[in-house]
This record gives structure tokens, sequence and C-alpha cells, in this order.
């Protein structure tokens, strides 16, 4: 069966969200919504794709998309996603702020459910498909403890939340592993005029992203000097000491090395697989990648998937 996407946004997922989908058997790319001062510019990373100022412009030029995958900063996400749900559109996004996710898959839900549509919200890779390897390790061992170690490597959703604050031009913000599921940040930074060292520090430590973790924060020059240091590499460990029934000492293991927006923009597409796939089985509402049984991701037969994975 062949689908159909739109995508909002072109910024660092959005590019790797069109290059996922160009390779996927499935999909189709109707079209791209950004910023009407960047139309027609960055060709390449369109790969052909058309893109529109608005999402009304993108519906009186292309055919109706069955999902529209988000590509927007975190905080924005669920803002966007509401809108689209409650015009009945299918939406996904990689919301990454943990400690708010319950909140947003109330919110979604309701306008999901009013929309008969569905949405999969924190679709990235932590959380996201992390989040499927804790929930996996916690079946596994149901006594114990979970220790996610992220990096050494550039977090997407602190670094633009870096560059939304005061002060700070542009920023990129790197996670360094502690052990025992602690990190620290160091945050590289162009400052606006008139803004010191000290104030962006305090900016960025008063922050939600930044305000549990051990920060540093570097200033450069210019974003040519950020470049330096940006590369889009991360990583994860996670480990899980526990007990299965009577038998302790159970150590379980996961460790990724990535692209960040490569893998990110990937499970995107796969998540609005499972979105189309629900909403087709009028099965409306938000899901987490926890809720959604792991073969609705995948294209493909069932019995084809079922005889090479199981």
């Amino acid at each position: 069966m062949a689908f159909t996407a739109a995508v909002l946004g072109l910024g660092n997922i959005g590019r790797c969200v069109i290059r996922s989908l160009e390779q996927a058997p499935d999909f189709t790319c109707v079209g791209v919504v950004r910023r009407a001062t960047s139309i027609g510019t960055t060709t390449y990373d369109l790969r052909g794709v058309p893109d529109f100022p608005s999402f009304d412009d993108l519906l009186n030029n292309v055919e109706r998309p069955d999902v529209v995958i988000m590509g927007l900063p975190s905080r924005l996400s669920p803002h966007a996603a509401a809108e689209l749900l409650s015009r009945g559109f299918n939406t996904v996004d990689s919301f990454d702020i943990h400690d708010r996710i319950v909140e947003v898959v109330g919110t979604l839900e309701n306008k999901a459910e009013k929309g008969r549509a569905v949405a999969v919200t924190a679709a990235g890779w932590d959380p996201g498909t992390d989040s499927i390897m804790r929930t996996m390790f916690e079946a596994m061992a149901p006594v114990g403890t979970t220790f996610t170690n992220f990096g050494r490597g550039r977090s997407m959703g602190h670094s633009a939340a870096c560059r939304s604050l005061p002060g700070i031009a542009d920023a990129t913000a790197i996670t360094i592993p502690l052990g025992g599921g602690r990190h620290s940040r160091h945050v590289f930074v162009v400052l606006e005029k008139g803004c010191t060292q000290e104030q962006a520090y305090e900016t960025i430590k008063a922050d939600p992203y930044f305000a549990h973790d051990p920060l540093n924060v570097t200033v450069v020059r210019d974003s040519k000097e950020l470049e330096m240091v940006a590369d889009a590499s991360h990583g994860v460990l996670m480990e899980r000491v526990g007990a299965s029934g009577a038998a302790n000492n159970q150590h379980l293991t996961m460790e990724m090395r990535i692209d960040n927006p490569a893998l990110t923009a990937q499970i995107l597409v796969a998540s609005a697989r499972a979105a189309v796939r629900l909403c087709q089985m009028e099965k409306y509402g938000c899901y987490t990648l926890i809720d959604i049984p792991p073969i609705m991701l995948l294209p493909g037969d069932r019995m084809e998937l079922l005889g090479r994975l199981v």
C-alpha cells in the first residue's frame, strides 16, 4: 500500500526526512512547508519535492497527504500538531522534552479523537526507540535499574533550545556522559552584541533543558567556527541490572553510535507508516512508540515479516 506524506520544516530533521521518504518503498513526499523567505532555495535538500509557505498553500496545489511529519523544534511541535489533528490530519513528531510527554499526549489525544486522526509523538530515538528498549529491558528483568547514557555528541533539541534564548545568536550543545545516567552539557555559543559569557551561562542554566545538569559554556567567534564542533554524531549506552524471577545479576546492554538527524528522521518515517495504518483501522488518538506494535513500523507483508524476524 502506498502512502503520501508532507513535511513541516526543512531544518536538519526535515532534510533527512525527505531522504528517508525517498528511500521508502511505500511513501511519496508531496511537499514541504517552510519559511516564505526560503521558498525556492536549497534545491538539493528538497530533492525535487515542491515547497510551500503554508500548509494551506500545499493543500491547494498537491494531493491531501496521509500524514504530516514534523521537522520543527520540540517546543513548536505540540501546537502545530494540535492544529493539524483538529483538521483531521495525522501527525508524527519527535518531541523530546521528557517531563512534558504525558502532558502533550493528553492534549494531542483530545485533538486527535475529535479530528478522527492519529498522532504519534516523542517518535525519535530518545524518547522513541530507546523507550521501547527500556520497556523491553524492564519486561525481561522486572526488578532492577536502567541507566541511559547519551553521547558524546550533539543534541539537536538542546542546541535548538539554546538558539531560541535571548542574547544567543547561534549555538551547539554537546552531551557528555558521566555514567549512571548522568550527563554534562558543553554549549558552544555565538553571542549577540551586548551579551556576555556570564549572561549566556545564566540564561542557558535557567532553561529546563539544562537546569538539572552540569554546564559549561564556551564562546566562539561566529557560525563558521561553530561548525568545527557541530558534527551530527551521537550515541547511547543503555544498561539494566536486575532480576528475572528469582535469578538475579541479569545484565542487559544496548549500545549504538549514530548520525543523529538521520536516525531521528528514519524513525519519524517508520512512525508515519504506523500512524496511517492506525487511522485506517479507526484507532484514533495519540500514541508513543511503546504503544505501537513494532510490526506496524515496517513496510511489507505481515507473514513475510513474521517469517523473517520471528
